[in-house]
Parts: C-alpha cells; structure tokens; sequence
C-alpha cells in the first residue's frame, strides 16, 4: 500500500508577514481552539467515509499560521481523536510548525509527552534588520533560545527554516546565518530563496531583492557549508542529517497520498484533490458546500507526477511513476529521451534524476512533458 498522511492546518497568527502567501490571518481577538478542534475532527472523518481509508498514518504535520498558539491540551485531544478514526504506524513522524516568539519552556515539554517528536522552528534569520524587514516578531536571540528549549524539552528531531535572498542582503550575511543554524545542531534544515507571491504584501510593494548572479552565488556557498558539515540535500530546498529527512515531505513530493484538514487545507488520495474553505469563520460553520473534491484527469497525471518528483534528488522510478498514476510507462518515453540527450536527465537503472543542469533547469524539463 502506498502511504498515508495527515496535513492540518492551523489559519491563525499573530501577525501576518509580508512575504506569506499561506492562508494565515492575525489574531482579532481570541482563538476558538475548542471549537477548532472539535471541527478539525468532524472535518477529518467525514474525508475518511468518503475515500473509504483504513491505512495506518504514516506522518501527521501541523502548520500554519502559527499552530504553536495552541495549548498542549487542545493539541492533545486532537491526536487523540485522530487516533480514534486512523490507527498510528509504529514509527509516526509528527511534526508541529513553531514561531521563536511562542516558546515556553514547560509549553514544549507538553508537546513532546503528548507524542509530537519533530518540531519545525520559523527562524528565517538571525539578522535583527531582515527580521524586521520580514515582518517577523521575534528577536535572533530569541530563535536562539526557541532552539535550545526544544532540545531540553527532548525534540531530538528539530528543522530550522532560513530563508536566502532576503532585500538588501549581503553574501557575508547569508553565510553567517547558514552557520549560526549549524550551530544550533538542527536535524534538518529548510534552506529556500525568498520569492514575491501573488496576495502578498511584498507582490504588491515589491522590495529591492539582490540580482539573480548574488542569489545563486549565495545558495551555492551556503550549500558546499551544509554539505560540509553532514546537511545532504534531498530536495530542492531541504537539507538532512543522516535519517532525519521529513517523512511527510518525502510522502508529498513522491506524488504520495495524504489527507488535509483545516481552513483552506489541501489533500491527495489517489487521484483525487480536495481543498477546504479558507476563512476560519466560513470554516468553523462547516458548510459542507465549501469543501471540493476534483478529480486529476489521465492526461495531467504524468505532470502532476513529475512536478512533484523531479524536487527529489534521488529523482524517480518507472515502477513508481505507474504504481501511482496507473499508466503505462511508455507515455513518457519520448520525453525521457530528449532529456537525456540534452543532459537535464541521466539514468542509473530505472531511475531518473537530474543532471546538475538539469537540478537548476527543472522548468525546462517539465516542458518537454506538456500534453503527453
């Protein structure tokens, strides 16, 4: 059986940042984590009556929004309630997205006992003007300090998000803070450039951003950095210790199956997507009207598949591509060779992966693979 996963997410923040294009809102007033939850639960069964699912979680990843504005103990009924409707894998990775400004100590140690054992920390940088230029709330100390509680709390599995070709940004101080992540002995790191997404703050009063060639130039020093100190890349912008790649981003963009619950929350079973009502008070009426399931017709599937798996640098396999499209492998032949004889694609066996050409040229790829 392929493997099951669990997205939730969680819409609220305290403050909404410039650059996010998630579906995020500031908190007015108070959050309805009860109420919250208790639809989070409904919302979740009512996906598992309709595809029929009885596989076993495999990973379950709460983000956001902030989902570390929620108490342990609503935190907990819900794992709990989930685990009532899907049984856990042994070995379950769950992952809960955290801001620096929300930690407290005994707060995490209560994460960690009710069975959460990855966290993933929303540092961006560690240079107090980019925070500020980002909109972001916290100090560098205190992601500093967010980074040591979870270890004393027992996250022995603990990702760090940096962002790269921030405004104004000098080479100098995108290597300081690639080192300043290393020393906080993270698991994984997610490494990514700042882009300027559409319904964003930053899309509509676009920053001064560095030059393409200082962004590259950048992203490959950072890169031989955590190379060199045990961070292997595996997907476009993760990077790994040994093990401790994010099972539920391997299960995503191995075109896998996973269930999304939550206001403006997207889900894959199969070959079907489904997607959520954004606004948490549209969300919190549960108006069966807002939720959306659409099916991924043939001729997109050989796509939608490679979009996913060429972010992967082990790349893929014939044998996969057909156990999760269902079609024959022959469709993509013709493609598969003219990237392999343009160099974007090599081959060991069955696999495919990118060439390192291929690795910064992955548009052109998927080209070739437009209506197969």
């Amino acid at each position: 059986m392929n493997p099951l996963s669990l997205y939730i997410h969680f819409p609220w923040c305290i403050q909404k940042c410039p650059y996010c294009d998630f579906n995020s809102h500031a908190v007015k007033d108070t959050i309805p984590e009860k109420n919250y939850i208790e639809v989070l639960l409904r919302d979740l069964a009512r996906d598992i009556e309709f595809f029929q699912e009885t596989r076993p979680l495999q990973s379950i990843f709460m983000g956001g929004g902030t989902p570390s504005l929620f108490s342990a103990t609503e935190l907990e009924r819900l794992l709990g309630g989930i685990q009532q409707q899907l049984d856990f894998a042994d070995n379950i990775e769950i992952t809960l997205e955290a801001n620096p400004s929300t930690f407290e100590s005994q707060k995490f140690i209560d994460y960690r006992q009710i069975g959460i054992n990855r966290l993933s920390i929303g540092v961006q940088s560690f240079h107090p003007h980019h925070l500020k230029r980002l909109g972001r709330i916290h100090s560098a100390q205190e992601a500093i300090e967010a980074a040591h509680i979870a270890r004393e709390a027992g996250f022995d599995n603990l990702n760090l998000d940096l962002m790269f070709g921030l405004p104004n940004s000098t080479l100098t101080e995108s290597i300081a803070d690639i080192k300043q992540a290393i020393a906080l002995r993270p698991t994984h790191l997610s490494f990514y450039q700042l882009t300027l997404e559409p319904n964003t703050y930053f899309y509509k009063y676009p920053p001064k951003l560095p030059d393409e060639d200082h962004i590259f130039t950048a992203q490959l020093a950072c890169q031989d950095i955590l190379e060199a100190h045990g961070y292997i890349q595996y997907e476009v912008s993760a990077y790994a210790q040994d093990t401790k790649q994010c099972q539920h981003n391997i299960n995503y963009w191995s075109f896998g199956d996973y269930l999304g619950i939550g206001a403006g929350a997207h889900g894959k079973i199969n070959h079907t997507r489904t997607s959520k009502v954004k606004r948490p008070e549209h969300y919190l009426q549960e108006n069966q009207q807002d939720r959306q399931y659409e099916v991924i017709v043939p001729e997109d599937l050989p796509l939608e598949f490679l979009m996913n798996h060429l972010r992967l640098k082990k790349g893929f396999n014939l044998s996969t591509f057909v156990a999760r499209t269902g079609l024959n492998s022959h469709c993509l032949q013709q493609s598969l060779e003219q990237c392999l004889h343009e160099n974007l694609l090599q081959k060991h066996g069955e696999q495919y992966l990118c060439t390192e050409k291929g690795w910064h040229f992955l548009d052109s790829i998927l080209e070739k693979f437009l209506n197969l």
